[in-house]
Parts: structure tokens; sequence; C-alpha cells
């Protein structure tokens, strides 16, 4: 038989042994380990715990390890002891799991931890400390904010396109009223002239004995102003074709404005003395492109003249403010209603007020645009039943870019 000493030697032997293991295993894993006393002060430490926060393990034994890398929340501010939820094990007798909160360095610098403490116990069940389990998530926490970002990201990307997607749609519902609103309006303006054309040949043909030479004449000057007014609507609409294809050039050349501006009125259809030029007297020198000046003037002059009575005047002036020309249409007609301001230089938008007048609406969308081309802005100023004042202000010198 053995002896008491040799028996207990052995033993020892085991025990020293088992705890060579239990170091070895320690020393081996790579998430930081601690153990706690009831007092909170250390009693064991690991390598890799103390690799993270920097200090020798023989200096963390016997201390606060609150106090070491538990002191402050990320903002700096402190954080009492009994408010800790490693302590919290030693009242609550149960494992507590934090995965929000951060451990401080030696230098003073910190960073996002997940922890576990674990109740520890001995032979009897009796509460002797805890153990402490914790790892370094800060690549974890960048990886989540990098995957927060991208998400964020491809959301504003998702947000951004379904509003591009949205305004494209929109565009191409616009773009087929348009298109509705201009067959409609196409046919309906192409149909009266071509009635009255059909009208007036077949009466011709029909009368041509009856008829006196006057109203033959007659006959033939509808039929051309008819052909005239359907040229025109063609031309708007190749004009309008061009400016959406951006294929229009601009032409500016050498132009006085004065004598431009009085052979312009004497060439428009109206009636005696219901034109007027007021203002300069002196040459005004301008380079502009003379085409589209033309269009721009005739159109507005075209529909002061159409929508004002054949007793009152349509007066056009012209006067140089600084290194622009200025040109007013002013008329006594009958005013636009408020609630077509908005879009009045829509293209096919006719006045809520013009009842069987005819035109196409297509007149001052030309206007705005060809105003545009040439760097310059149009204003308008009007009051029902009194008239409307339209501005056109233009560079005396023409840039082309």
């Amino acid at each position: 038989m053995k002896s008491d000493d040799s028996i207990n030697l052995s033993d020892h032997q085991a025990l020293a042994a088992l705890r060579r293991q239990h170091e070895l295993i320690l020393n081996a894993v790579g998430e930081g380990v601690y153990g706690l006393d009831l007092q909170g002060n250390v009693t064991f430490v690991n390598p890799a715990a103390a690799a993270m926060i920097d200090w020798e393990m023989q200096d963390l034994i016997g201390q606060s390890m609150h106090r070491v890398l538990h002191h402050s929340h990320p903002d700096g501010s402190p954080y009492p002891r009994e408010c800790c939820p490693i302590y919290s094990v030693f009242q609550k007798g149960h494992m507590q799991r934090v995965t929000d909160e951060v451990f401080w360095r030696k230098d003073g610098t910190c960073f996002p931890v997940e922890y576990i403490s674990t109740p520890m116990r001995d032979e009897h069940g009796e509460l002797i400390g805890a153990v402490v389990t914790f790892r370094d998530i800060s690549q974890r926490k960048w990886a989540e904010a990098v995957l927060q970002q991208t998400n964020e990201d491809l959301e504003l990307k998702v947000h951004k396109r379904t509003a591009e997607l949205y305004a494209v749609n929109e565009q191409l519902q616009n773009l087929s009223n348009l298109k509705s609103r201009f067959v409609a309006m196409v046919c309906h303006e192409f149909r009266n002239p071509m009635n009255n054309i059909a009208l007036s040949v077949s009466s011709l043909n029909r009368y041509d004995e009856q008829l006196s030479r006057s109203q033959k004449n007659q006959y033939l000057l509808d039929i051309k102003e008819n052909v005239e007014r359907m040229t025109q609507m063609i031309d708007d609409i190749l004009v309008l074709g061009k400016l959406e294809a951006k294929r229009l050039c601009l032409n500016p050349e050498p132009l006085n404005l004065v004598d431009f501006c009085r052979n312009l009125l004497s060439e428009l259809p109206s009636e005696q003395g219901q034109l007027e030029f007021v203002g300069r007297h002196k040459p005004l020198i301008a380079k502009l492109d003379q085409t589209l000046l033309r269009s721009i003037l005739t159109n507005i002059l075209s529909n002061a003249i159409r929508y004002t009575p054949d007793d009152k005047p349509v007066c056009l002036s012209l006067f140089r403010h600084k290194d622009q020309a200025v040109f007013v249409v002013k008329d006594s007609g009958l005013g636009i209603p408020p609630e077509d301001y908005p879009h009045l230089f829509e293209p096919f938008h006719r006045g809520k007020n013009v009842s069987n007048i005819p035109g196409t609406g297509l007149g001052l969308s030309i206007v705005k645009q060809f105003v545009d081309f040439q760097q310059g802005d149009v204003q308008v100023k009007s009051q029902l039943g009194e008239g409307t004042t339209f501005k056109v202000v233009l560079p005396l010198s023409l840039s082309i870019e």
C-alpha cells in the first residue's frame, strides 16, 4: 500500500498538471479572458486580454478591472461600477451578455467589444467570483458601418433612379398629351381652311356663269388666305421640330432696327392706321438673326391685331437700354385671363377668352424659344378688357458660342 505522503504528492502533481493544462488553454484562446474575485479585482488574465488593452499580465493581477478598462462610456463620461453588467452577476447570480460597449486601452483609446460575464462558484456552489470573456469587434463594427453606408447609398440611388424614372414617365405622359393635342389641333385647324377652300372651289365651278368678276376674285382671295394660313401652320410646326431637334442655327448680321420695324409694320395686314410705330427716329444698329427677329415680332403683332378691335391701335415701340434693344408691342384688345399666365408660352395653348378667333397656339411658344435662343427675355403684362403689353429684350450684339 502507498503511504499518505505519496498519495498527497500524487494529488498535488495531478492538480498542478491540470492547472498547467488550463493555463495552456487560456493562453491559446484568441479571446480575452480574465477572472475576478468578489471585490472585482483580477485573479487571472490570459495573454490575449492583456494584449488587447496594452497591459502586462503581471501588472493586472490584483487590480480593479473596472478601473482599468471599463471606467468610461464611449463619449468619455464616467461609467459607475454599480451600473456595470460585469459586476451585476454578483447580485443576480447568472450570466450577463453585452454587445454594445467599449473597453479602454492603457493609452486612453477605446475599442468596441462584446463580452460575457459568468458567475464562478466553488465545489459547494458558493459564489467566489466571475469570469469575463470579451472580444474586439472593431472589424465587425467597421463592416456593419460599411454595409449600412452601402445600403444607404443604394437606397439613395434607388430613390434617385425612381425619381428619374418618374420624371421620364411624366415627360412621356406630357409628350403623349401634347401629341394628342397636336393631332386634335392640326385636324381642327387644317379642316377649317380646307373646307373653306373646297367650298370656294365648288362655288366657282357650280356658279361660274352667275358670278361676277368681283365675286370670283373674292372667292380666289379666300382660297389664297386659307392656303397662307395652312402654310403658316406648317412652317410653325417645322420650326418647332427644328428647335426640339436642336437643328436651328443662329445667323446674326448687322441690322438697322428702326428701318426693320417700320418695314415690318408695312407688310402686316391690318386696318388703315391701326399699326403705329413710336419711339426712335435715329438708326439703331444691332447684330441679330433677322429671320428669328421677324418671326418674334410678327407673331406678337399678328396676335395683337387679331385680338384688338379694328378701331383701336396696336403700337410697336423700340428703344435702347444699355447694350440691349427693347421692343414693346402694346394693344387694346381682349387681355389675358390670369389663369392662362402659367401656360402662355406652352405649345397649342390658347386663352380661355379667344372664342372663335382662329389660331393654333403655336405663335407665343415660338416667340419664347426664339427669344431664349438669342439670349434675350420676354415679359408680358395684361388686363382683361384693357389690352396686353409684350416686352422683348435682346442683346444688341448676339454672340455665338
